[in-house]
């Protein structure tokens, strides 16, 4: 994906018209997430989700690795404000769908905040390690919970308790990824897929990717589904899609 102008920076946000990208910009690091990455994400996804012009959200970063995780000299320096649990949970919860564009390897908490994007895509000889038991770390609820809903019992136990690494056919395999291409293919197939879901209409794709995520959470509610989706199809984006049916052209959603 695209180079920062300078190494070492908090994550940058760049908006091209219905996308926006999250840019992690430690590279010398392996993209190690600071307690101001930390804030500055936390920021750029209230910015986001303050933007009702946004269709989708790609998460990504630069070098060769993805990110590192959390800057393991940071623990024992009390818990960060906001902790990286807090802001998955807010990544996890946006509106608009989110697609990571995985350009390297993924370790510890990094490997939730892929996790929590809706669409994974990789480059081939990427690897992911969760090295919580070997640092004598216990990793917090939501992120086991995202685990075990997302890839299954067996594969969290392996690999929140081994510690042993995945690699790229593994992660396949087990659905953390759901592509994996040369990395000079990756920003190309990441923006078809951006421009696939931009093209949707946004009651419809938001409202989807909520009741989806609730599903797989235990948590959701019926009724409150059932009266989005009696919402949604009083909608003019409805009768738009419906008319370009009709007229055999594509649809123009305006998301009321």
């Amino acid at each position: 994906m695209q180079q920062p102008d300078e190494p070492g920076q908090v994550p940058l946000l760049r908006v091209d018209g219905p996308v926006a990208t999250i840019t992690l910009r430690r590279p010398r690091h392996h993209n190690r997430l600071e307690p101001t990455d930390l804030a500055a994400l936390m920021d750029i996804f209230h910015s986001v989700e303050a933007q009702p012009d946004l269709r989708v959200l790609i998460l990504t970063a630069t070098g060769k690795s993805f990110s590192a995780g959390f800057h393991i000299g940071a623990f024992g320096q009390g818990e960060p404000d906001p902790s990286l649990e807090a802001v998955i949970e807010v990544l996890e919860r946006l509106a608009v769908p989110t697609i990571c564009a995985l350009n390297g390897s993924v370790y510890g908490g990094a490997t939730d905040l892929a996790l929590a994007c809706d669409f994974r895509i990789g480059v081939e000889g990427m690897r992911l390690v969760m090295p919580a038991c070997r640092l004598g770390l216990h990793y917090y609820p939501s992120g086991m919970r995202r685990y075990v809903s997302r890839l299954g019992l067996a594969v969290a136990k392996k690999l929140f308790l081994t510690a042993e690494p995945l690699d790229t056919a593994a992660l396949l395999a087990v659905g953390y990824l759901d592509e994996a291409l040369p990395a000079a293919q990756l920003e190309t197939r990441v923006q078809a897929l951006a421009q696939r879901l931009a093209a949707g209409a946004p009651l419809a794709v938001q409202g989807m990717k909520k009741a989806l995520n609730d599903i797989a959470r235990g948590d959701a509610d019926d009724a409150e589904i059932a009266t989005r989706a009696a919402a949604v199809a009083r909608s003019a984006d409805f009768a738009e899609g419906r008319a370009a049916w009709h007229e055999k052209r594509e649809p123009r959603f305006s998301g009321a």
